[in-house]
C-alpha cells in the first residue's frame, strides 16, 4: 500500500514522517440526528455498536454513537442544544465530516510539528482519563472546517475514548466485509489545491503520489483536478480535488455550493470481496453510480484479465482499472446525506496502487446525469 509507480519515484520527494502516523483512528461526522444516523450506519452498512456518549454518561451538550466495522470506526455526533459550534456546523455544511482523527505514537510530538510548521491549532495536546488509563489529544486545522484530530492511545484500554461507554443495543446489524479506509478525498475550491498539497508536504510530511489534471479527468462538460497525497507508509492517503474549467457546473463545484466550502467528498473502504458487498449493501437499499451497460463491451481490452467473472460485476455496475501493480474494482454510491456531497467508495485492490484513472470519464458521466436530474449541472 501506498508504494509509488517506478515513473513517480524518480520525481516525487518521499515522505519524511516525522510525526509519524499509525493510521486512521477514527472518523466523526457532525449530524442533526445522531441517533438516526447511528441506526443507518448499522442496519444499511453493518457497522456494528461500540460506544456511547451522552447524558447518560455525563454529557450534557452533545451526545454521540460510535460504530466499528472491522477497523473502520466512525463516531456520530449531535448537539443536544440550540446553539454552539456543532450547530453552526451543521447548518452551513448539512451532515459531514468534521475531525479525520490520526493514530500517533505522541499527540504532544505530532501537535509541535505540525504547529511549528504552519498549521493552526484547534487544541493543544490535553489528556482524557478514566478507570482504563489515559489517552492524549491534539488537533489543527486542515480545508474548510475540517481538522485532524492526534489521538494517541497506548495508555488506555477502554472501549473507545474516556467519557465513553460500552453500548450493546439489540440491533442485528451484520457487516458486509468492509475492512479499512483506503483513503479520503478533500474538495477544496478554485485555485487550493496546491495550496493543500503543500500543507500536506510541509506540515504533515507527505508526498505526492500521483496527479491528475483537467485533460486526465474531463467530460464533454466539465472537468476537475486531482493531486494525491500519502504519508510515508502509506496508510494515510488523501487526494485533493479542486474544479476546472468546463462548458458546465463540475461535480467539485457543485460539492462547494452546497457544503459551502471546503469539506470531504468521500470517504473510500475496501473490501477483499466487491461483489458479496456490493450485493448486500444494494439489498439493503443504498444506491450506485451506475456507468453504461456499453462500459463492459471494451474494459477487458483496457484491463486485461481478470480474476472475476465479468458478468456479475456488469449487473452490479462495478469498475475496473488496472496500473503496473495490478487492477482494482471500486464502486462509487449515490450521496449518503441530503445535500449532493459526501458519498463512499467500495474498493477491492488487486495489485493496484492506483485511483482508477481508466473510469474517470465513465464514472463522472454518470455523476453528471445525477447532476442533470438534480437541475445543478
Amino acid at each position: 500500500m501506498g508504494a509509488t509507480t517506478p515513473e513517480l519515484a524518480k520525481v516525487v520527494p518521499a515522505a519524511e514522517d516525522f510525526l509519524p502516523l499509525l493510521g486512521t483512528d477514527h472518523v466523526e461526522l457532525y449530524c442533526g440526528n445522531a441517533k438516526q444516523s447511528a441506526y443507518y450506519y448499522m442496519m444499511a452498512w453493518g457497522f456494528q455498536p461500540l460506544a456511547y456518549k451522552g447524558l447518560e454518561t455525563g454529557s450534557k451538550d452533545t451526545v454521540s454513537y460510535v460504530l466499528k466495522q472491522q477497523k473502520i470506526v466512525l463516531v456520530l455526533t449531535s448537539p443536544l442544544g440550540p446553539d454552539g459550534e456543532i450547530n453552526a456546523h451543521i447548518n452551513r455544511h448539512g451532515d459531514g465530516v468534521k475531525s479525520v482523527a490520526l493514530w500517533v505514537d505522541d499527540a504532544r510530538k505530532s501537535w509541535k510539528e505540525t504547529t511549528s510548521r504552519g498549521a493552526i491549532s484547534v487544541f493543544e495536546p490535553q489528556v482524557w482519563e478514566d478507570a482504563d488509563g489515559s489517552v492524549v489529544l491534539s488537533a489543527i486545522e486542515t480545508y474548510g472546517d475540517t481538522i485532524h484530530t492526534f489521538v494517541e492511545r497506548k495508555a488506555y484500554d477502554g472501549v473507545f475514548l474516556p467519557g465513553y461507554e460500552v453500548w450493546h443495543p439489540e440491533v442485528p446489524a451484520k457487516p458486509v466485509g468492509l475492512k479499512y479506509i483506503d483513503h479520503m478525498v478533500g474538495n477544496v475550491d478554485w485555485g487550493q489545491m496546491n495550496t493543500w498539497v503543500e500543507f500536506y508536504a510541509h506540515v504533515m510530511g507527505f508526498a505526492q503520489l500521483i496527479s491528475f489534471d483537467d485533460k486526465d479527468i474531463s467530460t464533454e462538460y466539465t472537468a476537475l483536478m486531482s493531486k494525491v497525497m500519502s504519508n510515508g507508509n502509506g496508510r494515510i492517503k488523501f487526494p485533493i480535488n479542486e474544479p476546472a474549467e468546463g462548458r458546465k457546473k463540475s461535480q467539485i463545484e457543485e460539492y462547494i455550493d452546497f457544503y459551502q466550502g471546503a469539506g470531504v467528498q468521500h470517504i473510500a473502504v475496501a473490501t477483499d470481496n466487491i461483489i458479496e458487498t456490493v450485493t448486500e449493501l444494494k439489498a439493503r437499499g443504498i444506491e450506485f453510480l451506475q456507468v453504461p451497460k456499453t462500459y463492459y463491451d471494451t474494459v477487458l481490452d483496457r484491463v486485461g484479465e481478470i480474476d472475476e467473472d465479468l458478468e456479475p460485476l456488469k449487473e452490479l455496475g462495478i469498475l475496473i482499472d488496472r496500473d503496473e501493480e495490478g487492477y482494482l474494482l471500486q464502486l462509487f454510491t449515490k450521496p449518503v446525506v441530503d445535500r449532493p456531497t459526501m458519498f463512499f467508495e467500495i474498493i477491492q485492490r488487486k495489485g493496484a496502487k492506483s485511483f482508477g484513472k481508466g473510469n474517470f470519464k465513465a464514472l463522472f458521466e454518470a455523476i453528471e446525469r445525477e447532476q442533470d436530474q438534480r437541475g445543478t449541472l
